[in-house]
């Protein structure tokens, strides 16, 4: 593997990530569900209240593995810009969501906006851990949050 570029401190890479959740539209989703059976599936989704919120149908296996509440890896970017975010991911019935996270995600969406469809659910996943790398430089200082907490 050839490195091209220097490796990004910390701080900037936080700030990478910040700008990928503020302006990504999609990303991948990663759940099991309780007999073990992986589901990878991409979702639409915005950056909101430092939590990621996802909408999808409610009978969906997505869905159905986070139901209560579940665990669940997200992944931005391509493999040489990488993006992994871990987490606790619970159910918001479109009625319970805060009108401003509501109207963010119809407007991140082109107007789509699921709160009134009784079939769709909003998923908030609450980040745990978040990695992020680009080349083989910068695996070492890859984690930039553990436990809910920055690092950087």
């Amino acid at each position: 593997m050839t490195i091209t570029e220097p490796a990004r401190h910390r701080k900037q890479r936080k700030q990478d990530v910040l700008d990928r959740l503020a302006k990504d539209d999609d990303l991948w989703v990663a759940t099991a569900s309780p007999g073990g059976e992986p589901c990878l599936v991409p979702l639409s989704f915005v950056w909101d209240r430092e939590t990621i919120l996802m909408c999808t149908r409610r009978t969906n296996p997505t869905a159905r593995n986070l139901t209560p509440a579940g665990e669940a890896r997200v992944s931005l970017g391509h493999t040489r810009d990488v993006v992994l975010i871990e987490g606790t991911a619970e159910p918001v019935e479109g009625s319970a969501l805060a009108t401003e996270s509501a109207d963010a995600f119809a407007a991140k969406l082109g107007g789509w906006d699921p709160r009134d469809r009784t079939s769709w659910v909003y998923l908030r996943l609450t980040p745990r851990t978040v990695k992020a790398w680009r080349e083989e430089n910068e695996l070492p200082e890859r984690e930039l949050m553990r436990d809910g907490a920055w690092l950087a």
